[in-house]
């Protein structure tokens, strides 16, 4: 057998080693090179993604999508924007529809009143593809396909990888500041670190098929949707998603807990019962996979740091996993930036964790939770009169059926309070403001600019937002132009801490804010306000970019505008 062509190639060392090339670490690679950070992303597999695992941006990440600029790459990356997104019900597509809910096409959709953006239909086939044109647009990202991470070792005040080549066998070193691992559920680099998960290892063993038929709607009696649910005498059995609102189709066998092996003639059989009639379609790609609850014990190692699925493993009912990711990309990106550029503190890389962790174990159990109302009739087997016959009982057990099913899943498709209701509550680089957290809400969100939470959305004038002030810099938002923040500016500018200071002339933002004076973050949370500004000013400063205080910040009163 051939061994590996092994040559010595210390590079010079590089701020951040990306391992895994999953939207994640694509968007890890971009944010961090919009910040002026050079990256080398490592991703074993080539750039061609053969089964979609998330195809759901959610609106908090099309808020990230806009900071970038890449929301018009996102509505051209090849999804059918005009495609119905209704989710419905059904016995089969040619058999009886329970209930459905509806939704606009992407193109339709209106944004809410708390965001400039809603929610995008994007596939990860479509998705990988504009966040890396986005990382290699700012220059700073090294993107190394078919590339594995062999091995790594924190040095304390450096990280050191083995990486191999695919193409050649070539072995060779790179050396950087800092590693994250973006490597999927099943991270090596967390593997390797010895940090465990915690939660549901296997809630069900699932098998998805991608499958290709042209005008698939003509040959079922059913509305289009962009998501059916099958239900049987057995339950709830699987799921058909319209992955690119065309001619491809993402078939999903639910299964249970038990492991089996499902091949291409039992796959077949099953998509053929879901529509109903036999009919002609191609197999693409068949996936087994494992439906988990997991949250990682830990987020961070010395300079190694987990990110996306590496960290957190859910249930896609609700979209969740992919988008919580993206959270800890932006999250971690400029505090690692700020380390990098000389003006972070410890703090900042350990808030990471402290911030992140409880953002996943919600959004984790929400989706198991979701996954479990999906699969309310398996647990409580639909009366059998519902698949019996067409006579007026059936009828009206079908529909008695059908209503409570339609209001057990309204959680999962109303859930704006997940995507931007979280909060970075007891962040050691968050300062309080004493008044109380707000019960967490999953179908509605109130926005709030009480700190720990994502700043307020207001438009300031015609196609501008309060949110595109926020990204590269600390901003203190000031709704009372006789406040003086001279010496806030003084204490940033000796610390090094970017600040810009917005004099904000809308009642309607100052409302939203709530005090006078808001210091918002670069990644769009509130880390400080106020209605008059500290006596320390140089102890904010500290507390805020994750140095040790010198001394107690003073909190002051909250005042309601």
């Amino acid at each position: 057998m051939h061994e590996p062509r092994k040559v010595d190639k210390m590079a010079s060392r590089i701020p951040v080693l990306i391992v895994g090339g999953g939207p994640v670490g694509l968007a890890m690679a971009g944010d961090l090179g919009w910040r002026g950070i050079d990256t080398v992303l490592v991703e074993a597999r080539t750039a061609t993604v053969f089964q979609p695992k998330m195809d759901m941006i959610g609106i908090r990440s099309m808020e990230f999508c806009r900071r970038w600029g890449i929301v018009d790459d996102v509505y051209s990356a090849g999804y059918n924007r005009d495609y119905i997104q209704d989710c419905a019900w059904v016995t089969d597509l040619n058999g009886y529809e329970f209930g459905r809910e509806e939704f606009a096409p992407p193109a339709h959709e209106k944004t809410p009143p708390q965001s400039p953006q809603h929610r995008e239909r994007c596939p990860q086939n479509f998705f990988d593809p504009v966040l890396a044109r986005f990382a290699n647009r700012s220059g700073h990202a090294d993107i190394r396909y078919r590339t594995e991470m062999v091995s790594f070792e924190d040095h304390g005040d450096h990280v050191s990888a083995t990486l191999r080549s695919a193409e050649d066998g070539t072995e060779y070193q790179v050396e950087a500041d800092y590693l994250v691992g973006c490597d999927g559920g099943d991270s090596k680099v967390r593997t390797d670190l010895g940090i465990q998960m915690s939660g549901e290892g296997a809630l069900t063993y699932t098998s998805n098929a991608i499958f290709r038929c042209d005008d698939l709607e003509s040959l079922h009696s059913m509305k289009p949707a962009y998501r059916y649910i099958f239900i049987g005498p057995e339950g709830t059995w699987a799921t058909l998603v319209a992955i690119n609102g065309r001619d491809q189709w993402r078939f999903s066998l639910i299964g249970d807990d038990s492991q089996h092996v499902v091949d291409e003639a039992e796959m077949r059989a099953a998509i053929v019962r879901a529509v109903g009639r036999e009919f002609d379609f191609e197999i693409l790609s068949i996936l087994p996979w494992v439906r988990r609850q997991l949250v990682a014990d830990n987020y961070r190692k010395g300079r190694i740091f987990l990110a996306g699925d590496a960290a957190h493993l859910t249930s896609p009912t609700g979209g969740f996993g992919m988008n919580t990711g993206l959270l800890d990309a932006v999250n971690l990106s400029w505090k690692l930036a700020a380390k990098l550029q000389g003006w972070g503190g410890d703090l900042l890389l350990d808030s990471y964790e402290y911030e992140q962790r409880p953002v996943a174990i919600r959004n984790v159990t929400e989706a198991g939770d979701n996954l479990r109302r999906m699969l309310g009739p398996r647990v409580a087997q639909p009366p059998a009169e519902v698949f019996n016959d067409d006579s007026p009982a059936t009828e009206t057990a079908r529909r008695e059926y059908g209503e409570a099913y339609t209001e057990a899943m309204k959680r999962e498709w109303f859930s704006i309070g997940i995507h931007l209701g979280y909060v970075y509550e007891g962040s050691p680089v968050v300062v309080p403001d004493g008044t109380p957290l707000a019960a967490l809400k999953v179908q509605t969100y109130e926005q709030t600019a009480r700190p720990g939470h994502r700043a307020p959305h207001v438009w300031l004038s015609d196609g501008h937002s309060t949110l595109d002030e926020f990204g590269k810099e600390f901003v203190a938002l000031r709704f009372n132009s006789s406040i003086e923040v001279a010496e806030l500016e003084a204490a940033a500018a000796v610390a090094g801490v970017p600040l810009r200071v917005i004099d904000v002339d809308s009642s309607e933002a100052a409302h939203a804010y709530g005090t006078q004076l808001v210091i918002v973050r670069p990644d769009g949370t509130v880390a400080w306000r106020g209605d008059r500004l500290v006596k320390d000013t140089i102890g904010l400063v500290r507390r805020i970019s994750g140095h040790p205080a010198r001394d107690a910040v003073t909190v002051p009163a909250v005042v309601q505008v």
